[in-house]
């Protein structure tokens, strides 16, 4: 360790995200279907709102105290609103930062079917984005599940500091279930390794700590439960990151699936937010 005991070597907390970033970022291999990513994206837009945004409404109960009807909030990657629906219920308005266009179309369908109005959505790269554009002193800046997209996360953190004037946070599922860890060693035949755990809030909890921020922090559970279908195209988008999901590898997945059945399964998320 550099600078003694208690304080990391910042040159390898670094090397391990972008390590750990790669292996995450890699397209996942599903040749069996030519429509996987579309159907993949509407998987993601049904299941954000599973028991009434569960999820979200979880992480917005834990910043309840840092939150009023008067707050103004900027979310950075907003996905089809598994966060924004529950949050833009307690606000009084969400300006909602996406780049791609199939999560935009998701966050849409879901804003008008829960007659949510007060959320503006602005097509764009985070990064690209100038205070000039946003307007900046947000009451709250958060992101959720969205971490791994970020190549510079100090520099993304820095980022949502800048644009708020109050607080910001973090939110981010942690550990991956059973199902596609116990898939992971049925294929491959290797003992799973966290190979596409969704964890990354420690890392931001280290930069934060370094910089000398006060970083409250609190777990939470939502459930989930997925259809057959569903079950099969999860588990594939994560083993097809690191072998080809053809035919034969997706019916290894749907034996599987039905020899473990469809169940409903609890969950962890990581919520973490400090004063800007």
């Amino acid at each position: 360790m550099a600078g003694g005991m208690d304080e990391p070597d910042w040159s390898c907390v670094g090397a391990a995200w972008d390590e750990m970033r790669n292996q995450r970022m890699i397209p996942a291999r599903t040749g069996y279907d030519p429509e996987f990513r579309a159907k993949l994206a509407e998987d993601h837009r049904e299941l954000a709102g599973y028991n009434n945004y569960e999820y979200g409404r979880r992480a917005v109960e834990v910043l309840g105290e840092i939150l009023n009807k008067d707050s103004r909030v900027l979310e950075i990657g907003a996905g089809p609103g598994t966060l924004t629906i529950p949050l833009a219920k307690v606000v009084k308005r969400i300006l909602v930062i996406e780049s791609y266009g199939m999560a935009i179309a998701s966050l849409k369908k879901n804003l008008k079917d829960s007659g949510v109005a007060n959320v503006e959505i602005r097509e764009a790269n985070w990064l690209n984005v100038g205070e000039h554009e946003i307007g900046g002193d947000f009451d709250l800046v958060v992101c959720s599940h969205f971490l791994w997209q970020m190549k510079d996360l100090e520099k993304h953190l820095a980022k949502m500091e800048a644009a708020s004037g109050g607080y910001c946070a973090v939110i981010q599922p942690a550990g991956r279930d059973d199902m596609a860890k116990e898939v992971w060693t049925e294929i491959t035949g290797e003992p799973y390794a966290g190979q596409f755990d969704p964890d990354a809030d420690y890392f931001a909890y280290l930069i934060l700590r370094r910089l000398g921020r006060l970083v409250d922090v609190q777990n939470v559970n939502y459930s989930m439960k997925r259809d057959f279908e569903q079950e099969v195209r999860y588990v594939a988008s994560f083993i097809g990151r690191y072998v080809e999901v053809d035919s034969r590898v997706k019916e290894q997945i749907e034996q599987y699936v039905s020899r473990r059945g469809i169940r409903e399964e609890t969950q962890s998320a990581v919520v973490m937010w400090w004063r800007a």
